[in-house]
């Protein structure tokens, strides 16, 4: 029984390693190497809602589908959905990367302006997932993760698209969209950091 459970652990750790996936575009991590600190750049810009032909879209047929239930309910709804950026997911990241790093020996920081080089996060796929107590469902997001020098965006060094990043936190507690999708971006920061540490050599 015990050999049977080791057995499952490794390959739940095997499906969640070889999930993400990466595919470099420019230059290497190698590129990266000795880079102490980043400033960070967010753009969401032409964001893929699965389903959907435009994140538009998305939000109007969410809107209509809360105020049928509950008048007033859509609108708080789209406020939720721009202002969880800054609120939630973008310090998710922040935090899931630095941690990474217990020394700082590298850093991430959306107000680092004096740094040399700046990573920017482009979402193209978000996929805000499900919980409805019976079953639920992860979610998903695609990014590219691009370094370039700072205030010189067309002079990059490094450029990744990172696919197949789920969340999956709070141990099937995670009735909140905000919250689910928060989960994502700190396993993509994990990820990045997690790239950098060992192949930024």
């Amino acid at each position: 029984m015990k050999k049977q459970a080791i057995i499952i652990l490794a390959l739940v750790c095997t499906v969640f390693v070889y999930g993400q996936k990466v595919n470099i575009s420019e230059g290497s991590y190698k590129s990266l190497k000795g880079i102490s600190a980043y400033n960070l750049e967010f753009d969401y810009s032409n964001v893929e809602i699965p389903k959907y032909d435009s994140e538009e879209d998305f939000i109007k047929d969410k809107m209509a589908k809360r105020d049928e239930k509950e008048p007033g309910t859509g609108e708080k709804f789209k406020e939720s959905w721009f202002s969880d950026r800054e609120a939630r997911y973008e310090p998710k990241f922040i935090e899931s990367f630095n941690k990474r790093f217990d020394d700082g020996k590298v850093k991430v920081g959306k107000d680092f302006s004096d740094a040399e080089y700046t990573m920017k996060i482009h979402t193209t796929f978000l996929y805000s997932g499900y919980n409805v107590g019976v079953v639920r469902k992860n979610s998903k997001l695609e990014a590219v993760v691009s370094v370039f020098k700072t205030g010189e965006p067309s002079n990059v060094i490094f450029s990744a698209k990172y696919t197949k990043v789920e969340g999956n936190g709070a141990m099937g507690y995670d009735f909140d969209s905000g919250y689910r999708i928060s989960e994502a971006y700190a396993k993509l920061a994990k990820k990045v950091a997690t790239d950098i540490s060992k192949k930024a050599k």
